[in-house]
């Protein structure tokens, strides 16, 4: 048990100044689970912890109670409605058997007047009160947000895998008939090869997006021309296959540029998946590049729609996608990722009656 002078607030008055609280000040005693006062009830006064333990809550959204503090022996509460001169702003309940002082508010706010230290020591406590609240808030809202984050994470995941394995299943289960023809079966075991494949790209995303930046990231020298020949000779076949060409509009500088090879291919790669994404009948790629200030601008411009108003401004945030059948969403934001991992910067844009453009700018080697 706490007495009412040994509360921190009060415990640096002096005598004369306790005298008038100690008169006006009444005890109540609360069983567990019973409100002290409750969500716009009148601010009628303080209330001191003798003996006990209070909650002090309010309710999120609709039917929502939450706890946003708790107050311990000799500790206030109560203070905001009685100085504001507003209803309570928030409920106070026992939270086991709990016996209090009632300090009412003409007592209080006379006591302030006439006390600067009274009121300097109930600054302090509010000030400590706001800022307990707005890291328990701060801390709320990011664990919202985190699971937020895998809930849209886990989404994706289930919405993207689903489909291939659903091919393999069924593909299993026909090329899996003994009476099935060969070139069924063959044509079949494409199919599977061609969803695993899928499968394997989406967790390749995954991994590049929840690894980080790797301690072992090096950037070597590299000549650009012979990478950007090397690079589109891998992505030409597959895009052949979905009708789609890849043009250059003038040739790769070969100058040397502070590479990870590895890394960068995963750009193109990327940024060519986009653009056949948004051509799912047939188009074409134009590649061109351009050398100012050091650095060296790569562009892709597809021949499709452009980029979808709704997600012109996320483009690079994960999870942002719009009219694509599969995929995690992932892909812009790892591109972003790496681009600036090889200290550069990447950007996009519509221009009228063309397709979307995607543009990185990397430095020239020092060594150039």
């Amino acid at each position: 048990m706490v007495a009412l002078e040994n509360s921190p607030l009060f415990s640096q008055l002096a005598a004369e100044e306790l005298r008038p609280l100690r008169a006006a000040a009444t005890e109540l005693r609360f069983a567990k689970g019973a409100d002290i006062f409750k969500e716009g009830d009148t601010g009628d006064g303080v209330y001191v912890v003798k003996d006990g333990l209070v909650h002090i809550s309010s309710l999120v959204g609709s039917n929502t109670r939450h706890v946003f503090s708790k107050i311990n022996p000799g500790e206030i509460f109560g203070e905001m409605a009685v100085l504001e001169n507003k209803p309570r702003s928030a409920t106070a309940t026992a939270a086991q058997d709990t016996v209090v002082y009632f300090i009412p508010r003409d007592t209080v706010l006379a006591l302030v007047e006439r006390s600067p230290r009274l009121a300097a020591e109930l600054l302090r406590e509010i000030s400590a009160r706001l800022r307990e609240f707005n890291r328990q808030y701060i801390s709320e809202v990011l664990q919202a947000e985190r699971l937020s984050v895998v809930g849209r994470f886990a989404r994706s995941i289930i919405h993207d895998l689903k489909n291939p394995l659903s091919i393999i299943n069924l593909t299993a289960e026909l090329a899996g008939q003994p009476d099935h023809p060969a070139e069924s079966r063959q044509a079949g075991l494409d199919r599977i090869r061609k969803q695993v494949g899928r499968i394997n790209e989406l967790i390749n995303e995954i991994l590049e997006f929840t690894q980080g930046t790797s301690h072992t990231f090096k950037l070597t020298p590299t000549n650009y021309a012979a990478f950007v020949a090397q690079v589109a000779d891998e992505l030409r076949p597959d895009l052949a296959v979905r009708d789609i060409a890849i043009e250059f509009e003038n040739a790769p500088p070969a100058v040397t540029l502070a590479l990870n090879p590895n890394r960068l291919r995963r750009v193109w790669q990327n940024l060519a998946a986009n653009a056949a994404d948004a051509m799912p009948k047939r188009g074409k790629i134009i590649i061109r590049f351009a050398a100012a200030n050091g650095e060296i601008t790569t562009e892709f411009e597809d021949t499709g729609p452009g980029i979808a108003p709704a997600i012109a401004n996320t483009l690079f945030e994960p999870f942002a996608t719009h009219g694509k059948t599969h995929g995690t969403g992932l892909g812009l934001s790892i591109c972003k990722k790496i681009i600036e991992d090889h200290r550069g910067r990447i950007t996009a844009r519509n221009e009228p009656g063309r397709g979307a453009i995607f543009s990185f700018s990397l430095p020239v080697a020092k060594s150039a």
